[in-house]
Formats: C-alpha cells, sequence, structure tokens
C-alpha cells in the first residue's frame, strides 16, 4: 500500500513540475511577444498572414472538394496557420537578438552555442578556444565538416592561424577550415554563421565526429597538463631517485642501530 501511496505521490509531483514548467515557457513565450511586439512593426502583420494564408487556402479546397473535407480542411489549415505564425515569430526574434548582437565581442560564439545536432549531425563547441585579454577568440567546431575554428576581433586571423598549425601537427590529414566572424570585407555575419558551417561538406559521420572531438579533448587535456609544468632548469639531483633510495636505507639503519 506504502509502494502505492508513493508511486501515487510521485506522479502527481511530476505532474506538478510539468504544469509549472509549461507555465513558465508560456509566461517567457508571452514576455519574448511584447518585447518584439514593440521593436518590430511588421511582427503582427507577418504573423497574421502566416496564420489566415493557411486557413484561407485549405478552407477553399474544402469547399470546393465538399463532404466531409469541407470541416477537415479548415481545422487542419487552422493548426498549419498555428505553426507558421509560431515560426515567423521564432525567426524574427532570432534575427533581432542576432541584429544586436553583431559586432558585439563574444557575438560568434553565442550563435555557435545556439547550433543544434540533427539526424546524422553532430557538433561540438569550444568557445573561446583561444582568447587573449582585448577579448579576441578563436573557437573551435568539430562536427561532420572535420574541425572548423572561428575567429572575430582584431588579432582573431593571426590567433586562429596558430590554432590551426597546432591542430594540424596532432591530426594529420583532418580537414580544418576557417571562417573569421564579423562585418568586414571577407568575414561572415553573426547572424549567417550557421548557415556558412553547413556549407562544408560533410567528411565525416555522426560516430566519426564524436571520434574526432575525443581526440582532440584528448590533446587538449595534454597541452593544458603541459602548460602547467614548471618552467626551466630541474634542481641538480632533483629526479635522481637513486639517490634518494640510498639516504633512506641509510637514515633506517642508523635508527635501528640506535634502537
Amino acid at each position: 500500500m506504502a509502494n502505492k501511496d508513493e508511486l501515487k505521490a510521485a506522479k502527481k509531483a511530476e505532474r506538478a513540475a510539468k504544469r509549472a514548467k509549461g507555465k513558465q515557457t508560456r509566461s517567457q513565450m508571452w514576455q519574448a511577444f511584447k518585447l518584439q511586439k514593440g521593436r518590430d512593426k511588421k511582427l503582427i502583420p507577418y504573423m497574421a498572414l502566416g496564420f489566415f494564408g493557411p486557413v484561407l487556402l485549405l478552407l477553399v479546397i474544402g469547399l470546393l472538394i465538399g463532404g466531409f473535407s469541407a470541416w477537415i480542411m479548415p481545422i487542419l489549415g487552422v493548426l498549419i496557420g498555428v505553426m507558421v505564425a509560431m515560426w515567423i515569430f521564432s525567426q524574427r526574434l532570432q534575427n533581432s537578438f542576432y541584429d544586436e548582437a553583431e559586432g558585439q565581442a563574444g557575438a560568434a560564439s553565442w550563435a555557435l552555442e545556439n547550433m543544434r545536432s540533427g539526424v546524422g549531425t553532430v557538433w561540438h563547441v569550444t568557445t573561446a578556444a583561444q582568447a587573449n585579454q582585448q577579448l579576441d577568440a578563436v573557437h573551435r567546431v568539430i562536427g561532420n565538416p572535420g574541425v572548423v575554428l572561428v575567429g572575430e576581433g582584431n588579432e582573431g586571423r593571426q590567433m586562429m592561424s596558430r590554432e590551426k598549425k597546432a591542430l594540424a601537427r596532432f591530426l594529420g590529414e583532418t580537414p580544418i577550415y576557417e571562417i573569421m566572424a564579423g562585418s568586414g570585407e571577407g568575414q561572415v555575419p553573426v547572424k549567417k554563421l550557421q548557415r556558412e558551417m553547413l556549407r562544408f561538406p560533410r567528411n565525416y559521420n555522426k560516430d566519426e565526429a564524436n571520434k574526432l572531438a575525443s581526440r582532440v579533448e584528448s590533446m587538449e587535456r595534454i597541452r593544458d597538463a603541459r602548460s602547467q609544468l614548471p618552467k626551466g632548469p630541474l634542481p641538480k639531483g632533483g629526479m635522481n631517485q637513486a639517490g634518494m633510495n640510498r639516504r633512506a636505507r641509510r637514515a633506517q639503519e642508523r635508527q635501528q642501530r640506535r634502537g
């Protein structure tokens, strides 16, 4: 009986957590909608067009077919219209964020961290694999193309070149691509960064890309460990293990003779 009560209480708590999470999500979406509506005057007209377009189209199709379709088609149109309107909202909200982030330090890292892996597609993102005090940085992305280095800032290109040389020594023939994020000549705007990443050839499948990411992570750990070793020559005799053992045995023998 106790197990049933505990199971019932757990299910009740799970349902309550889901309701609370759903309420929070709806609240966040509403706040985002109000914020976007205030700065995007075309949002409401585009969303209305996205909603009513499928409804009217499927209503006309249903009336032409007649019968049961005259009822089903408009309902299907409402469902499709809601999805289209929400897609328009999410895209315009995302574009607005990208426009505000463009030119700011860290904009490229934010765009890369929001990349999503899909069926057969994987992205391992390491932001600020190389960085300096001026917030210039190189971000490393490992995925189906191989390795993609994304630089940003005044010294991003030079830092990217150094990172590429270091990786090439370890990875051999693995493809390493370079992208310079920014709004200047030869650079890729932040809002188009994900699209540019998808243009690279798919040289590896998902499992191979995961193994490549593990290799690079191992290399990173080794590199970090080496950088933490003390610099300069070792003290004379500092690594003479045999001498240390002899001194330890002599000290032990002296203690035994005294005893």
